[in-house]
């Protein structure tokens, strides 16, 4: 099942992003997937505000993955420049399978260790400047959540 959700600024898809948060749950995957700039870490920013974190979110490019602490601990992967010997090294399922919230940037270059329960957020570029496509993708166990997020909008 897929949900598509429009945005027409940063502000709105991180808003998107916070009412995103309210029903996430302990051992949640969140799978991103776009184009450079498409908002991304602007979305986990507003997940990230929804789950309470208090620190500024800033895209762990080059750290690979960043933690915070909120309601629920936030797991922030930038996997554009991983291999996957490297995210094995990182001990990944010990994120995924935890008791936080992993979102995934780049979800796409990792896919084989995706488990089967999560949710994909693919943002495509709208036809103006700020517009923004979310299509929220379920898999798994989120084939019947997703509708607590359809009813939010």
């Amino acid at each position: 099942m897929s949900l598509i959700i429009e945005s027409n600024s940063a502000k709105q898809t991180e808003e998107i992003g916070q009412k995103l948060a309210t029903i996430l749950e302990p051992g949640d995957i969140i799978a991103l997937t776009g184009e450079l700039g498409a908002g991304k870490t602007v979305l986990t920013k507003g997940i990230a505000r929804g789950l309470e974190v208090k620190e500024t979110i800033t895209s762990p490019t080059f750290t690979i993955i960043r933690e915070y602490q909120g309601r629920l601990p936030l797991f922030h992967f930038d996997v554009y420049r991983i291999e996957a010997p490297q995210l094995e090294e990182l001990g990944y399922e010990d994120y995924f399978f935890s008791d936080g919230v992993s979102i995934i940037e780049w979800s796409e270059r990792i896919s084989d260790k995706l488990p089967k329960n999560y949710l994909e957020v693919a943002i495509d570029y709208g036809s103006k400047e700020n517009e923004r496509k979310l299509d929220f993708i379920a898999h798994g166990k989120w084939e019947k959540r997703i509708w607590q997020l359809e009813k939010m909008f």
